[in-house]
């Protein structure tokens, strides 16, 4: 039997929003401070389910750089400075619990909403807050997107409420080519990926690029599953390993990623995999041995970034969060807070409107990694890396991920001038 809405709200906002992440990310303001009315920001994710520890590292980065902000004094705005806090909203991996979330988040008084794992998800939430910014000016909302990377959403679909933080899928790929462009010994490849938009644009897009850049590269396999709810790959790896492939291309994330390589391993495959999200969730230590110089993933920046700056970043996440389960942390989610507090700022608001116009020209730059917006579609603009899977303490490897003992040693870096991509974006702005 369904919940009354009303119900629905009450078990969402005491089951779901953490009021302890709340306080943390408050605490470090000083004690007048704390009372002052903070801005609500609505992290709405998969927080239980198959995909629950995407959601929880999402959390963790998010929180971590929400603490930063408020320990430096909060957002200033004429009033007086505010503090962030972060509110988490479970959207169980369905798009109708999402949508369920961004109401009660509403309700709640939060007018910034972010989520990032599931681009299905992300479209529904723009639709959604697309109709409501339209039908009621006084409750318009914000969507800060860090993850959902279907290439429409910044394209087609583009809206002046919608901000993306991640490269989208085609930009990822284009980082992947350029690796697998200069792998002679490749004749035949694999494409595996989950069945909602997002899978199918990775698998769209890499063929397109094969036919442009390695039309000596066959296609022996092109496969879509359903997302999240296959338990057993070794089929998809039998057929992997039956087909010769020397490398399997995939955007597969969670534990689809996870088990999909394990699946493989335990088949025998020796081949490559050129992967979005293969340094972290489980996936260094599934992949084990057979992963050193055979997996590489494309991310905006790697613990292995060789620089200084780079390196005291990531030190610092590790020691707020040291359980090396916790260890994934995304450079461009701190970045998206800091464009929003830059934003806030500029904008001496916290109105929909004049945030939204001051995010269309954030520019941002922490620990050495900057990333400005692109007005014209609300695209981030950064550099992207290629690392490759080695043993810890491997030349370019002093960090490993999760205590795996293997990390990403970085073997191409993207500049953001290089990275970037036309978009067909017709952005509709108020008046």
């Amino acid at each position: 039997m369904n919940l009354p809405d009303i119900s629905r709200r009450r078990v969402l906002k005491s089951g779901a929003v953490a009021l302890g992440s709340a306080l943390a990310a408050s605490a470090a303001l000083p004690l007048h401070a704390q009372a002052v009315q903070p801005i609500r920001l609505a992290l709405v994710e998969s927080m239980s389910g198959p995909f629950a520890n995407t959601g929880e590292a999402v959390f963790r980065n998010l929180l971590w750089a929400v603490e930063r902000v408020n320990a430096r004094g909060g957002i200033k705005l004429p009033g007086g400075a505010r503090p962030l806090q972060l509110d988490r909203y479970d959207s169980k991996g369905q798009n109708e619990e999402a949508l369920s979330a961004l109401r009660a988040a509403m309700d709640d008084g939060a007018r910034i909403v972010l989520q990032g794992n599931s681009s299905a998800t992300a479209a529904a939430l723009l639709d959604a807050i697309d109709k409501n910014n339209e039908r009621d000016p006084s409750r318009r909302v914000i969507f800060l997107n860090y993850s959902a990377v279907d290439p429409v959403l910044t394209n087609e679909r583009c809206s002046f409420w919608h901000f993306r933080f991640d490269a989208h899928a085609d930009m990822r790929v284009t980082a992947l080519m350029d690796v697998m462009k200069d792998d002679a010994a490749l004749k035949r490849v694999y494409l595996i990926g989950q069945d909602y938009s997002f899978g199918q644009a990775v698998l769209r897009e890499t063929k397109r690029q094969l036919v442009q850049l390695r039309p000596d590269v066959q296609v022996v396999g092109d496969e879509l599953h359903p997302m999240g709810r296959v338990k057993d790959f070794s089929p998809y790896a039998s057929k992997i390993l039956a087909s010769g492939a020397q490398a399997v291309v995939t955007g597969n994330w969670g534990n689809d990623l996870t088990l999909l390589v394990k699946a493989a391993r335990e088949a025998g495959y020796q081949g490559k995999f050129y992967t979005f999200y293969g340094n972290a969730l489980g996936a260094p230590a599934a992949i084990g041995e057979a992963g050193i110089g055979r997996v590489a993933a494309v991310a905006d920046w790697l613990p292995n970034v060789q620089t200084p700056a780079s390196e005291a970043f990531y030190q610092s996440f590790r020691a707020r969060f040291p359980k090396p389960a916790d260890d994934y942390v995304h450079m461009r989610m701190q970045l998206l807070v800091e464009a929003l507090a830059q934003a806030l700022e500029r904008a001496a608001s916290t109105d929909a409107v004049p945030v939204a116009r001051a995010l269309e020209s954030a520019d941002v730059t922490l620990a050495g990694q900057r990333g400005r917006m692109r007005a014209a579609d609300h695209q981030f603009q950064q550099q992207l890396v290629v690392g490759v899977m080695d043993r810890q303490g491997a030349p370019g490897v002093k960090f490993d991920v999760e205590g795996s003992g293997y990390g990403f040693r970085v073997v191409k870096t993207i500049e953001a001038a290089r990275a970037e991509m036309p978009t067909s974006c017709r952005m509709q702005r108020p008046g």
